[in-house]
């Protein structure tokens, strides 16, 4: 590994990212680790300069009060200690220390260099990658999607024709979204695409189903289950890419930290999985994601184009999905990113979509009472996913959008605009 590295290891802290992106932004790589992680598990990861011991109000877990691995203090790395973490260390901080002291703590104590880059990071990978797949293949899931697109362009640097992609259309896209994946991937970067239409096959198996975390584990099950079909097809496939990256992880729970929702690549993963993983992105953060996919050279159309869930439409189609609210949804969305690019607005709100609640409201069409869907729009502006701002969009737009909606699709009664940020909601409505 060409980097050096600072380990925060979770004590309860809530805060975990901050001080790795802190970190981060002053050239030093961080990665965050569970508390009771190994001395030869530290110690197996490469160049490491310092440890981090980050405590903080989740430190508490069964009644006990968590510490490290008593070992870890014999290891002989520098150590700082923040808001209520072990008192063993030299350097403790009862708050998140200023930018002043963490540059004194990476560059003089632990003589790290500011050599965090996507450049190396993507060597790093590239070697990490051939190191652990040989001479096998990887099946990898391309959904078209930012991280998705990232880390197809990725494995193919490093493997080139090992990588399988395979495009799994579930019925859950968005408009014209997988015959846009076949253009770009097979026609114009020539990677080795299988696709596979499985829309009914996800749509029956999701019938009835309204609980929003049953629905991501029926999807991401699925989604394996397709891939083991297609690996029976296929010689020498043992690995399965995925485009899991840091947001992912921490939403999905930690030892300390509850689970905010379960990400289809992270929880939704079946027990007896017949791959081992290749996530060579799990420890970026959204914007990393895109600076990597400029580094990689793909398109900026691409590495820009606004994130899309794993689970897709099904986690914006409220409660149990039905295919009459999923095409009103479908095309709902498709008009509201018509309007955005047309305004140019494409460009500058970070993830805008609408949403389709389980109910109908009371409308007029056509001089008569009637009971239609109602459509939600959510836009919102963020750096990393961990938070984020609503865009105030105008009036005169939204009214404009409105009556595209209301004209275009007949069973849609009424439009919404959604305010809240993130906390206290998160950027998804399930």
């Amino acid at each position: 590994m060409k980097q050096d590295m600072i380990v925060i290891l979770d004590l309860g802290s809530t805060e975990n990212t901050v001080i790795a992106r802190q970190i981060r932004d002053l050239g030093v790589y961080s990665e965050i680790h569970p508390h009771d992680i190994t001395p030869d598990e530290l110690k197996a990861l490469n160049n490491v300069k310092g440890i981090i011991l980050n405590g903080g109000v989740n430190r508490v877990v069964d009644g006990v009060e968590i510490d490290v691995n008593p070992a870890i203090y014999d290891c002989g790395y520098p150590m700082m200690a923040i808001d209520h973490a072990p008192a063993k260390c030299a350097e403790k901080y009862d708050t998140l220390p200023d930018e002043a002291t963490v540059k004194t703590f990476l560059f003089d104590t632990c003589k790290a260099e500011a050599n965090w880059n996507m450049k190396n990071f993507i060597e790093d990978q590239v070697e990490i990658v051939r190191r652990q797949v040989g001479d096998k293949k990887v099946l990898l899931a391309l959904s078209g999607g930012v991280d998705s697109s990232v880390v197809a362009a990725l494995l193919l640097k490093a493997i080139g024709k090992q990588l399988v992609c395979v495009h799994v259309n579930h019925g859950l896209m968005r408009k014209n979204e997988s015959e846009n994946v076949i253009e770009v991937f097979r026609n114009q970067l020539n990677a080795n695409l299988i696709y596979v239409d499985a829309t009914d096959r996800f749509l029956d198996k999701l019938a009835g189903v309204a609980d929003p975390e049953q629905k991501r584990k029926i999807i991401g099950g699925e989604f394996i289950r397709v891939f083991e079909e297609e690996a029976r097809k296929l010689e020498g496939i043992d690995f399965l890419g995925q485009g899991t990256i840091y947001p992912d992880i921490i939403e999905s729970g930690t030892k300390t930290a509850k689970c905010v929702k379960s990400h289809h690549n992270v929880g939704g993963l079946p027990e007896d999985l017949q791959f081992e993983l290749v996530e060579p992105l799990a420890q970026l953060f959204k914007d990393e994601v895109r600076a990597c996919g400029v580094e990689l050279g793909l398109p900026a159309e691409m590495v820009y184009r606004q994130p899309f869930p794993g689970p897709g439409l099904g986690v914006r189609c409220l409660g149990a999905i039905t295919r009459e609210r999923l095409a009103a949804l479908r095309e709902s969305d498709a008009i509201l990113r018509e309007e955005f690019a047309k305004a140019g607005l494409d460009k500058k709100v970070w993830q805008y979509f609408t949403v389709i609640p389980d109910f109908k409201a009371v409308g007029v069409r056509d001089n008569a009472r009637s009971m239609g869907y109602m459509v939600v729009i959510r836009a919102v502006n963020t750096i990393d996913a961990m938070t984020a701002s609503i865009e105030r969009l105008d009036y005169d737009f939204l009214e404009k959008v409105v009556a595209r909606i209301t004209d275009e699709v007949k069973s849609v009664s009424r439009v919404c605009y959604e305010l809240t940020p993130k906390p206290v909601a998160t950027i998804e409505f399930e």
